[in-house]
């Protein structure tokens, strides 16, 4: 049979027909743990009863008009992203990639605005930001950019967690406007960096009057154990994107700003047709309200800690691991060798996970996982990377 998609993604063979909660089930009727989420995601798990609910309500009230009319619904989650992040206004879109791209406007008409006629934004090596042309840009993979040349300019690379480079480079240009960068790389590998760092960030772009650019689109909502993976550090950015696990699955996303960052966008200066409609908005506001009402990021934070230290247990001793990170359920497993088969050797063992970096098992399971389900994470992982060759 004629596949007539594009040939952009390395599909398994495998085709979900159904999912409730933590599982997967397959078009044979097998079952899978999802350790995965869609990629943080499907935080709320799949088939949530509360999402399903709005989906169904809004539907068949009103879906979509443009931003051209108020829209309610879009204003009261602006309200209540605002309230949680500590930003001032949102912007609306519809994935994370979107949400960075208006990251990026705000901050070159931020610098043109300030008579800076050629404004640099200051990005990290190994970052992940997203695949349309200016989040491509911002995002630190050589293999990601391969092929889609020339790049965005005005964009200033640094290794990531290395805040001696970023001084350098504030006393060598004066037209920077802003840095951007995710607090935990996800696509990188769950990199953590030192737990001052943000805060190290927070003086350099205040001292010089620079824009703080966070990427939570992976790490937020509950995902490391706080509402905001910077939170941790207890700053406020000027920036905040965001996307992934607001929806639950329908597409949404948001750049969110602060103080001076907040009024920069103006009528005309940028706009989203399907941003922020009915249908995605009353989505988003259910998804907030049920990670509060659950008080998911305990449950990162207890179900995190916990499976960490059972990952430490079960594969304490194996000389092929090189590393286990976590912060809250922002799981990654360093190896000392390439480990791409392992995906399919997880799914042979109805585990979904994906790896990165080549050599990186990168779980993101959905916050309402259960220290049952996380024993069964463990349980498979234990099982297959047991059984790589390693000499």
């Amino acid at each position: 049979m004629k596949n007539y998609l594009m040939n952009t993604y390395n599909r398994k063979n495998i085709s979900f027909v159904k999912g409730k909660g933590s599982y997967l089930w397959d078009q044979n009727g097998k079952k899978y743990l999802d350790a995965l989420c869609g990629l943080a995601v499907t935080s709320l798990g799949h088939s949530n009863a509360k999402i399903s609910e709005v989906i169904s309500s809004q539907s068949n009230t009103l879906i979509h008009t443009s931003n051209a009319f108020v829209i309610d619904q879009q204003e009261e989650l602006a309200k209540k992203l605002c309230q949680l992040s500590g930003m001032s206004s949102a912007f609306f879109c519809n994935s994370g990639a979107e949400a960075v791209e208006a990251s990026i406007k705000i901050a070159r008409k931020y610098g043109n605005d300030n008579n800076i006629d050629n404004p640099k934004i200051i990005v990290m090596e190994n970052s992940f930001h997203g695949r349309t042309m200016a989040a491509l840009s911002a995002t630190g993979s050589g293999k990601a950019h391969k092929g889609f040349y020339p790049l965005l300019d005005g964009l200033l690379r640094v290794p990531f967690d290395n805040v001696e480079q970023i001084k350098l480079l504030a006393e060598k240009h004066s037209d920077i406007v802003a840095i951007l960068l995710e607090p935990i790389q996800g696509e990188g590998g769950i990199i953590i960096p030192g737990n001052d760092y943000l805060n190290q960030l927070r003086k350099i772009c205040d001292d010089n009057k620079w824009l703080l650019m966070i990427d939570e689109v992976q790490s937020g909502f509950c995902r490391t154990g706080k509402w905001f993976a910077y939170q941790h550090n207890e700053i406020i950015p000027d920036v905040v994107t965001v996307a992934k696990a607001l929806g639950n699955g329908v597409p949404i996303g948001a750049c969110l700003a602060a103080s001076k960052a907040s009024k920069i966008l103006i009528p005309g200066s940028h706009g989203s047709t399907f941003g922020g409609n009915f249908l995605s908005a009353s989505v988003g506001l259910k998804v907030i309200e049920v990670m509060r009402d659950m008080n998911l990021c305990l449950n990162a934070r207890t179900c995190g800690n916990y499976i960490k230290s059972e990952l430490i247990n079960a594969l304490e001793g194996l000389p092929i691991v090189k590393e286990i990170r976590c912060k809250g359920l922002m799981i990654g497993i360093e190896l000392k060798v390439k480990c791409i088969d392992l995906v399919e050797k997880a799914l042979d063992n109805g585990l979904v996970i994906n790896v990165t970096k080549e050599k990186i098992i990168r779980m993101l399971p959905p916050l309402i996982i259960t220290r049952e389900e996380s024993d069964e994470i463990v349980k498979i992982i234990k099982k297959i990377v047991g059984e790589v060759e390693y000499e």
